[in-house]
This record gives structure tokens, sequence and C-alpha cells, in this order.
């Protein structure tokens, strides 16, 4: 049986993993179950799959997942230490799905104790991508993408040669202002940012969506994991959402990954790879779909896109500071201190403060150092909103 741990159990990538996991009990094993606030379902879900532990994020909860979890054999834990120690514990595969640069150190503990990951923190490639690559060779280890985009890609590359790709097509739909008025953008709410109109994801996701700033991370992991070089990645607004990515070769063929937006895919490919199994995926009828449209991003609707090129530029620690600073201006968002296009504008501005002030964009990549940029990043993050905003 495969040993397997999910971090971020709780969350819509954790839920369908254990989806495809209740439907294949005989072949797994689960180690840990990691989650947040929602300790009923965190602890339901790890008696159900038998877990060996479960753990919340929140050391004030502790004693309520221990209530929950009483007359089971499911140890109970919490912090960001108990994390940690839950994603060291041996197992085959681990999926990271801990939303946020919170999911860097229990991903870098899966990896070396040799775990296979499954990578759906982005965040994790955009902080510290050269750290969590080289942590994967020297335990050989083995990283998985499960954003659908770069699964996509992924499979595309299957026994091909990377000297014979010229290009990557990362697709996105737009998300809930694609079709908006540019000049609307300004009164967008967090309520109507938080609406998508292919996928069901959460709402701080669904919101980045709208701003393109999950597309300006994908581009950015593109990079990273794969070593494409910045001019050959590629964004097309594409809002069927059915084509994920395109791989272009030196011949001039693409080589396209088409399928439903349901992330059971990218998620059971990762799962069961090298393998292929059946899963619960409806099969697509192109003849119904009819068409696919695609047309190229506006840069004055998505500035994010123009700053994830400058932070491929950079390198070092800009991504970490390009992500601290992406979520604390989207906490504002949330919280109606800053407008939509105000988040691009902090971002933008904690970057060039960072570096004018703090030498860090060209420090090495550590975990220490990263944790240091992006606490420096989300303090400069509040100071520009207070400057600027309030």
């Amino acid at each position: 049986m495969k040993r397997v741990s999910i971090l971020g159990a709780t969350g819509s990538i954790g839920q369908n993993t254990i989806d495809l996991i209740r439907r294949a009990p005989e072949r797994f094993d689960v180690v840990a179950l990691t989650g947040g606030r929602n300790i009923d379902r965190l602890a339901r879900d790890a008696i159900e799959l038998g877990a060996d532990v479960a753990v919340t994020a929140h050391d004030d909860l502790l004693v309520s997942l221990r209530e929950a979890l009483k007359g089971s054999a499911v140890e109970a834990a919490a912090g960001e230490a108990a994390l940690v120690e839950a994603a060291s514990r041996p197992a085959h595969w681990v999926m990271s799905a801990i939303v946020g640069a919170a999911g860097l150190p229990p991903g870098l503990a899966a990896l070396e104790q040799g775990a296979t990951l499954a990578l759906a923190n982005k965040e994790s490639l955009v902080a510290a991508g050269p750290l969590l690559m080289r942590t994967a060779r020297v335990n050989h280890a083995r990283i998985i993408p499960v954003d659908s985009e770069h699964s996509a890609i992924f499979q595309a590359l299957v026994g091909e040669d990377m000297a014979a790709v010229n290009r990557c097509i990362i697709t996105a739909s737009g998300g809930a202002f694609r079709d908006w008025p540019l000049e609307d953008l300004a009164g967008a709410t967090p309520e109507q940012a938080a609406t998508h109109p292919n996928w069901a994801m959460g709402q701080r996701i669904t919101i980045d969506s709208a701003s393109m700033f999950n597309k300006a991370l994908e581009v950015i992991e593109a990079r990273e994991f794969f070593g494409f070089r910045p001019e050959q990645i590629e964004v097309v607004i594409h809002p069927e959402s059915m084509v994920h990515a395109l791989v272009g070769f030196c011949d001039g063929g693409l080589m396209a990954h088409v399928g439903p937006p349901d992330m059971r895919h990218a998620i059971g490919y990762a799962l069961n790879w090298p393998q292929r199994f059946d899963l619960p995926v409806e099969a697509l009828d192109l003849v119904a779909l009819g068409q696919l449209t695609f047309r190229a991003p506006d840069v004055a609707r998505y500035p994010a896109l123009r700053l994830a090129r400058e932070v491929m530029e950079r390198r070092g620690l800009t991504g970490a500071v390009f992500n601290a600073a992406k979520e604390r201006a989207l906490d504002h968002f949330i919280a109606h201190r800053l407008p939509f296009m105000g988040m691009a504008e902090v971002v933008e501005e904690v970057i060039a403060r960072i570096e004018a002030e703090n030498g860090l964009i060209d420090a090495g990549i550590t975990l220490e150092t990263v944790g240091q940029a992006d606490h420096l990043a989300r303090i400069a993050a509040d100071q520009v909103v207070q400057d600027k905003y309030s």
C-alpha cells in the first residue's frame, strides 16, 4: 500500500484528494492529515481514513481537536512545529496543499524524508524554488506539480527532449472580471471577485484568479520547476478552461492538455503516477463544447503579469517578497481596506522598498532568508497600505 499524507486536508485540494483515496481505500494507508480551523472536518476525515495523526495549524484549537478525536486511535497535535513533524513522518507520497508561504517548511520536511511531493502550494516554488528543487535532488525525492496548468505541462513533456522545447503557453480563465469594463474595476468588491465563472475554489484563490495574481505565481512557478526561460512562457485568456496548457517544440508542433475543469484529474495523476487509473472525471464532449477561444491578456487589467516578469528578471529573494506582499495585499482587499487594483500597486511598491532599503533581494535562498524576506515584505505591505490608502 502507498503511505500518504495530506497537508491542507480541509481545503478544496485536500478534500478532492480525500475523495480519490476514499474510492480506492485498498491502495492507500493514510499517515497524517493537517488542516486549519475546520476541526470537525479534520477529525471526521482522520477517523474515517484511519490516519495516524491529525494536526491543526492553530495551537489554540488543540483541545478542540483532541475532543473531536476522542475515542479514536488518531493522535492529535497543533502548531507549526507539529505540521513539520507530521510532514516528516515516513510516507511515499505527500500532498502539499497548505495555502501560502506557510506550506514551505512542511513541504521541505516531506522532501527531506524522501517522499514524492505532490505540489499544489505554488507559493513554495515562487518564494524558494531553488531551495525546494535542491532539497528534492539531495534527498532523491520527487516533486510532481498539481496545479492544473503545471500538471498539463508535466504530462505534455513525458518522453520529450527539453532541448526541443521552445515555448510554454499557460491558459487563464480571466477570472470574475474578464469582461468588465476596465474603469469599473476600481470599485470591484471582494464578494464580486470571489465568484469564479468556471472553477469551484476557495475565496483567496478565486480572488487571485480575478486579479491574475494566481497566473503570475504560475508563470514564476513554471520557470522554477521546468527551467523555462522567461521569454518562453506565454499566458493567454481561455474562457472555457478546457485547455490547461500547451508546450511548443522547435518543429512548430504544439502539445496541448485538454480536459474539463476538475482538479481531480491533476490530483489523481500525481497520486497514481507513474501509472494511470480510472478517475471520476467527466469525459469531454468536443461536439457539445463547440469551440475553444483564446485571447491575449490586457496588461492594464492584469498588472500582476508584468510584475511576474520583473520577479523572474531579479531572481533571488524577489519571489519571496512578491508572494508575501501579494498575500498581505489580498488580506487588506478582503478587509475592504484596499481597492481591487490597489493590490498590484502595493506589491510593486513593496518590491521597490525592500530592494532599496534592505538589500535582501540578492541574498542566498535558505529557509531562514526566505522567512526574513517574507516577514519584512508583510510589514512593508502594511506600511504601504497605511501610507497610500488610509
